[in-house]
């Protein structure tokens, strides 16, 4: 089993260089040297058990810019609640986040969709250069119904 799991994150590491995917490349990466290393080895769980908390948190902070920098201000948040694009996107955060709830749930009741998720993503962000970031979904989400509708901004 010890063999398998290099074996496999060799394979992955291969597929993001042939990919070209930088986040995959490092993020892979980072996993083999805290694999590799054993004093790191409560880093790698703590990884493993915290890490989409860490990330979620850090796109969190990313998208809290705009604001920070007074790029966005209560002026464009009213806005956006005149527009069908704003009103979509809301639509959709609001639809992302109720369908993480229920993922989450799903998982905790059925950890083996876990495997096939990572196995997913994997092939999501290497094969077709999606972004493993599921606030993100949101937007993509947003986009596809803009789209659907002729409703993209700058159109």
């Amino acid at each position: 089993m010890e063999m398998e799991s290099w074996l496999f994150l060799g394979t992955i590491l291969v597929i993001a260089v042939i990919a070209k995917n930088k986040a995959l490349m490092i993020g892979v990466a980072a996993v083999m040297v805290l694999k590799l290393i054993p004093m790191l080895q409560p880093w790698l769980l703590k990884l493993g058990s915290s890490g989409i908390n860490w990330g979620v948190t850090i796109i969190s902070a990313a998208i809290m810019v705009p604001i920070a920098t007074g790029e966005i201000g209560v002026k464009e948040l009213l806005n956006m609640f005149k527009s069908p694009v704003g009103l979509i996107a809301v639509a959709c955060g609001v639809l992302v986040a109720v369908l993480s709830a229920k993922g989450v749930g799903l998982l905790s009741q059925s950890p083996e969709v876990t495997v096939a998720l990572v196995f997913g993503t994997i092939m999501g962000v290497a094969l077709f250069k999606g972004v493993a970031a599921g606030p993100v979904i949101a937007s993509g989400m947003t986009y596809v119904i803009l789209t659907l509708f002729n409703l993209l901004p700058g159109k």
